[in-house]
C-alpha cells in the first residue's frame, strides 16, 4: 500500500431520516461502535417490511423509501431537531409537514404527506420508523463513510461534468488524499485527533448516485462509468470508530501507526 499523505476533513453531514436532506456539522462526537449521533436514525417504511421497533434488525434498502429508486425525495428539504425530536419536510420552500418523530401523533403527519405526495412509489402504507438507537444504514454494522474528493474530482473527469459530492451521501468528505488511494486502506486504522476509526469496507455504489441532489434530476451514470473506466464501481469507505472523540471541519486525518513497545 503507497504512504498515506495527511488529509483534512472538508465535510461533515449526518442523515437523519434515511433519504431526506444531508445536515451539515461543525463537529461532532463518536463513540465507539456507534453512527454519527442521529445518523440514518429514522426511515420511512415504503410497504410492510417486518421491522420491529422492539428488536430492531437490518433490512435491505428496498423496504425504504431512497433515492436510488425515489428520486423525488431529493427535491424535498428536511430538517430535524434534536432537543424536540421534530423533523420539518418543505418543499419548494413551504412546510409541507412538520412533526415529533418519537411521538405516535407527529410521525402520523410525517406519514400522511407521503401517503398523499408519493403515492406512485408507494407499494403500501408509508411509515415512520424509528429503532432506538438502530441505524437504518445501508450496510448492518453501524459505520461511518468516508469520501475521497479526490476520487469525486476523478469521477468528473470521466463524466465530463461537475459532480455534487453529495450525491454519495458520505458522512465526512476529505480533501488531500490522491484519487482512489482510500480503496487501499481496507483494514487500516485512521487517526482524527483522538478518534480512532478502523476502514472495514470499500463502499459499492449504487444508482442512487446518479441523483442531482439538489434538483432530483437522474442526469448521470455513475456506477455504469466507474465499471466502465475502472472495472469496479467502488467509491469511498465505510469505517467502524474505535475510539471515541469529538471530530470536525478542518481537522486532520492521518494513518494511524502503531507504537513500537
Amino acid at each position: 500500500m503507497p504512504d498515506t499523505p495527511p488529509a483534512a476533513i472538508s465535510g461533515l453531514y449526518r442523515y437523519p431520516v434515511k433519504g431526506l436532506t444531508p445536515e451539515a456539522l461543525e463537529k461532532v462526537s463518536l463513540a465507539v461502535g456507534q453512527t454519527l449521533p442521529a445518523d440514518r436514525r429514522y426511515a420511512i417504511e415504503n410497504g410492510p417490511s417486518g421491522f420491529d421497533p422492539a428488536a430492531p434488525a437490518w433490512r435491505p434498502k428496498t423496504q425504504y423509501l431512497m433515492l436510488m429508486r425515489d428520486e423525488r425525495l431529493a427535491t424535498l428539504r428536511s430538517q430535524f431537531d434534536d432537543a424536540t425530536n421534530l423533523l420539518t419536510i418543505r418543499k419548494g420552500g413551504d412546510v409541507v409537514a412538520r412533526g415529533d418523530l418519537e411521538t405516535a401523533q407527529g410521525r402520523e403527519i410525517i406519514e400522511s404527506y407521503f401517503a398523499q405526495d408519493f403515492q406512485p412509489e408507494l407499494k403500501g402504507p408509508p411509515k415512520l420508523l424509528s429503532g432506538g438507537g438502530h441505524s437504518f444504514s445501508d450496510v448492518a454494522k453501524k459505520v461511518v463513510s468516508i469520501i475521497n474528493l479526490g476520487s469525486i474530482a476523478a469521477i468528473e473527469t470521466m463524466v465530463g461534468a461537475k459532480v455534487n459530492p453529495l450525491r454519495f451521501r458520505a458522512n465526512l468528505y476529505l480533501r488531500g488524499w490522491p484519487a482512489w488511494h482510500e480503496l487501499g486502506l481496507v483494514g487500516q486504522t485512521l487517526a482524527i485527533g483522538e478518534a480512532r476509526l478502523k476502514v472495514v469496507k470499500c463502499i459499492t455504489r449504487c444508482a442512487a448516485t446518479n441523483v442531482d441532489p439538489e434538483t432530483g434530476a437522474r442526469d448521470l451514470e455513475i456506477p455504469a462509468t466507474l465499471m466502465r473506466e475502472l472495472g469496479h464501481n467502488e467509491c469511498g469507505i465505510y469505517a467502524e470508530v474505535i475510539s471515541g472523540g469529538t471530530i470536525g471541519v478542518g481537522d486532520r486525518i492521518e494513518l494511524d501507526e502503531p507504537r513500537l513497545v
